[in-house]
């Protein structure tokens, strides 16, 4: 059997993964047939092929470089991603995540590493190395999954489906499906069960690991929906969103075993992003296991982690959106703060079109922000100081939060905006730059959450806490859960340091 860059998994491992059809190793793992020439998820249910007969590959890319077909019963390509590219900093994962964005599409697999500040050639030997395929290969594997998705879910013309998904043309178009499919685009239109529908609106299906806790995941946006910008309407969260070629909006609803997601975006090349940006802002990624595990060991927070298994961290779809409007939220309630947001939205924010009403406006950009009259920001003198440094330091790019970030600096760098405390600097860990481990220790909701169950506070929750590592920010989920916690959530010391 040959094991081709899997991760940190052992054979042992590996073969009791297939042998148990185990569905947590789905999209860790990708199990290739050399005598069928397919590729499968590790709980495929078709017959297990012979040991000599299989090879593992770490992503659908290596599998496909390898001259693998998607099996048609599992769809191994449809796998949740790898969870490593969600909870990792290192210079791989942050290229997997921008990749997912759809960065080489648009700027090339040279651009892809400009952007992390390696050569193309260091780049690619990196990711050979992690995944068994450079970006090129990563970013064609990625959108001949999106061509899928659309060909199966709407009634799109196939030129239509080419562009959207990032190919340069029809030819290739046919040519990749073919390869990675087995079958043409129409072929797969033809098997597909009940492709949407009209109204210029794009519904797909997002796929998450099972167990899956929604209920604080949209609680939480809904909260804090800032009017115009997000809404909470029938069942699904809505939102605008600021996309590489114009705006869009996306309805996120939960539903079994999928979260249904409803896009309209401008320009059709959009998709990839505006897919990515919804999976990050509801955690789909995550693998809840890992954390359960280390939850399960504290005798305190295993019932909590029991009763409710799978809780997400809630994020937002735009980092930069999220750092300031953490800032602008550091001493008052949620509600209030969604108010400001949203004023601000109407002055300075690209209006939207948004057929079923509801939403106008995107997000000012850092830039708009960074120019804007302090007369317009209804806070105190000292944060729109803050609010006005913060986003000139995103906008001129001192200070990244967005998925291809480097997470240690953009810490450094918030911490160096005058105004930006730890908690500021760890609640935009958590919910911009997407640290699994972030640990807000002062925060009111967790200080609440800690008394209420005896876990102590300060030094003493900090100490408890390394037991949780890496997965702190999924603590913080269930402190949260365990007590009404305020609305705001801004410790008092660091409310005193930016007043």
């Amino acid at each position: 059997m040959t094991i081709n860059a899997v991760h940190s998994f052992n054979e042992a491992q590996l073969q009791a993964a297939v042998a148990g059809r185990d569905a947590r190793f789905d999209g860790w793992v990708f199990l290739a047939v050399t005598s069928t020439g397919i590729y499968c998820r590790p709980s495929c249910p078709a017959v297990k092929p012979k040991r000599e007969h299989q090879r593992f590959y770490a992503s659908a890319a290596a599998a496909q470089e390898a001259g693998y077909r998607a099996c048609k019963r599992c769809r191994p390509d449809a796998s949740p991603g790898s969870p490593a590219w969600d909870w990792r900093s290192d210079v791989c994962a942050r290229a997997m995540r921008l990749i997912g964005e759809g960065v080489v599409d648009r700027e090339g697999a040279a651009g892809l590493a400009r952007r992390l500040g390696y050569s193309l050639r260091q780049l690619e030997r990196l990711l050979i190395a992690e995944v068994g395929a450079g970006p090129a290969a990563l970013a064609r594997a990625q959108r001949a999954q999106c061509a899928r998705t659309l060909i199966e879910s709407t009634d799109l013309p196939m030129g239509q489906v080419a562009f959207a998904a990032g190919f340069a043309s029809i030819r290739a178009f046919n040519r990749v499906v073919a390869e990675v499919f087995a079958c043409s685009p129409t072929e797969l239109r033809a098997k597909a069960k009940d492709p949407a529908t009209g109204g210029g609106a794009i519904t797909l299906r997002l796929a998450y690991r099972e167990p899956f806790e929604p209920s604080n995941l949209f609680g939480h946006l809904a909260a804090a929906a800032a009017p115009g910008v997000e809404e909470w309407r029938g069942g699904a969260y809505r939102r605008t969103l600021r996309l590489p070629h114009g705006p869009g909006t996306a309805a996120l609803r939960p539903g079994p075993g999928y979260v249904e997601c409803r896009l309209r975006v401008a320009d059709l090349r959009d998709v990839t992003a505006a897919v990515a940006r919804c999976r990050r802002a509801l955690d789909l990624d995550h693998d809840p296991h890992a954390p359960m595990e280390a939850l399960a060991a504290d005798p305190v927070l295993a019932p909590l982690a029991a009763k409710t298994p799978g809780r997400r961290v809630p994020r937002k779809a735009d980092g930069p959106e999220y750092a300031i409007r953490a800032v602008i939220g550091q001493q008052i309630a949620t509600a209030s703060a969604a108010t400001v947001a949203a004023r601000l939205a109407e002055r300075y924010g690209e209006a939207v079109e948004d057929p079923e009403g509801g939403l106008a406006r995107l997000f000012p950009s850092p830039a708009a922000i960074a120019e804007a009259d302090p007369g317009h920001l209804p806070m105190p003198a000292s944060r729109k100081r803050t609010v006005l440094a913060l986003a000139r330091a995103l906008a001129d790019g001192v200070v990244d939060v967005g998925p291809g970030a480097d997470w240690a600096r953009s810490r450094a760098a918030l911490a160096a905006v005058p105004g930006v405390g730890p908690w500021t600097v760890e609640m935009i860990a958590m919910r911009a730059l997407g640290d699994p481990d972030a640990f807000p220790v002062k925060d009111l909701g967790v200080v609440k959450g800690a008394a209420g169950l005896g876990l102590g506070a300060g030094r003493d929750l900090e100490a408890r806490s390394q037991a949780w590592r890496p997965w702190r920010s999924y603590a913080v989920q269930y402190l949260w859960a365990s007590s009404e916690h305020p609305t705001n959530r801004m410790p008092d010391d660091e409310k005193a340091s930016v007043r």
